[in-house]
């Protein structure tokens, strides 16, 4: 098959290195895969890591882009594309709106986000990232749900990694306790989990010597920067680090005695033998563990909590695991066998190549298409109108607080157990 990827953008991410990973896996069985984005940090990983062939992608000021339309239409007639695949709403309506609805090009679409929204077509098949998100969606959604998530290259994230190196840069002692967090520093979704992960590990730093190293950037690494040296200036000493992002995070999973994250970055650790206090949102911590493993498995490597700080929380988990090094080693093994059991790159790589052959042989009809294009049309116009409207913040932010208190006050059945609904 002759397939492009559109990730939403190129900036350093989990869902676009997930992307970019699962089209190399795809290219090396033999197909033809391409990768269309706006140029970003992540260009190079695409092209020189990967060998992948890349297609910069129009600038956009508005969602869905006609240039972009326009510009994937073209490349798909040229190149005979079977199948496009977009990450997240506007690459996917990017492409429905010339490849699909003009030259009947096969079109899949996955959501990573931590929600959904209802501009992806009925007539596109939908893979969302976590199997309670996808079961919501079908609830409300009248297209084809499956799952796929985070695919993790167990080959290349794995215990054997030699993470010295990075402490040494660091100037970590062999007695500190280092803790990793890997993650883009921004401030939608991330803000308030790695600020929680700060002030936790400045409690901590009052009893035993650890220290946190925030890798990454973003909007947010001034600010947290800022509340990292007023941590250590309390402290007399490094407890905080945030000195930027590394284009492979490999050597610092590698020099962690634990990992605190999200997603596919706390997955990757897992892989690496890490264990994990897996952070979310609204005062969510908890540490992946035999007892908390099916929470995790079914709602994904995230969570909303009831409310306030997480940082006691983080504080709880780092002090369980910093004492204890044969815990830290058990929970790490176990980590790694779930990793190798249900989310390698080359079972993700499976199920994506059925998934394709099924969009290309199974199209829906013209008149089908052409109805929910009408409906997607009228649904992105208020999207963006939303979107531009200055007058309509504090109305999305406080949308945004009243999904997460809804999400929080109705627990699952796990005796009161943070849920999640559409953030």
């Amino acid at each position: 098959m002759r397939v492009v990827v559109y990730p939403h953008e190129l900036a350093i991410g989990g869902s676009q290195i997930n992307a970019i990973d699962l089209a190399a896996c795809l290219r090396d069985r033999g197909h033809h895969v391409g990768v269309y984005s706006q140029h970003g940090p992540l260009a190079d990983y695409v092209v020189s890591e990967k060998g992948l062939t890349f297609v910069p992608a129009r600038r956009l000021r508005y969602r869905p882009a006609p240039s972009r339309i326009a510009q994937l239409a073209r490349l798909a007639r040229r190149e005979r594309i079977d199948v496009i695949h977009g990450y997240e709403w506007p690459p996917c309506l990017d492409a429905y709106f010339g490849a699909r609805l003009l030259l009947r090009v096969p079109l899949v679409c996955t959501v990573l986000s931590m929600g959904f929204t209802p501009l992806v077509p009925t007539t596109v098949p939908l893979l969302m990232g976590t199997q309670e998100l996808a079961e919501q969606v079908a609830t409300q959604w009248a297209g084809q749900v499956g799952v796929m998530e985070p695919p993790i290259d167990v080959l290349k994230d794995h215990p054997s990694t030699d993470g010295s190196a990075y402490r040494a840069q660091l100037g970590v002692g062999p007695d500190e306790v280092l803790v990793v967090s890997v993650s883009r520093l921004s401030v939608d979704l991330k803000l308030d989990a790695l600020k929680d992960a700060i002030d936790a590990t400045a409690l901590v730093a009052r009893e035993l010597p650890i220290r946190l190293v925030l890798v990454g950037e973003g909007d947010a690494s001034a600010e947290l920067s800022t509340r990292a040296a007023a941590v250590n200036a309390a402290a007399g000493r490094i407890v905080v680090e945030v000195p930027g992002p590394l284009f492979d995070p490999r050597p610092a999973y590698a020099a962690a005695d634990v990992v605190v994250g999200m997603g596919s970055s706390a997955l990757r650790a897992m892989a690496h033998g890490k264990p994990v206090i897996v952070q979310g949102e609204n005062g969510f911590a908890r540490v992946f563990d035999r007892e908390s493993a099916p929470f995790f498995l079914h709602a994904g490597f995230y969570g909303v909590g009831t409310g306030g700080s997480a940082a006691p929380a983080v504080a709880d988990g780092l002090r369980r695991l910093a004492a204890d090094r044969a815990e830290r080693a058990d929970l790490g093994r176990y980590g790694r066998e779930v990793v190798e059991q249900r989310f390698s790159l080359e079972a993700a790589a499976d199920r994506l190549e059925a998934l394709y052959e099924q969009a290309r042989d199974s199209l829906p009809s013209r008149r089908a298409d052409l109805a929910q294009a009408a409906v997607m049309a009228w649904r992105a116009l208020l999207a963006e109108l939303r979107l531009h409207d200055p007058r309509l913040k504090k109305t999305r932010r406080a949308d945004r607080h009243a999904r997460l208190a809804a999400a929080a006050s109705h627990p699952g059945p796990d005796q009161g157990r943070p849920t999640r609904n559409d953030l």
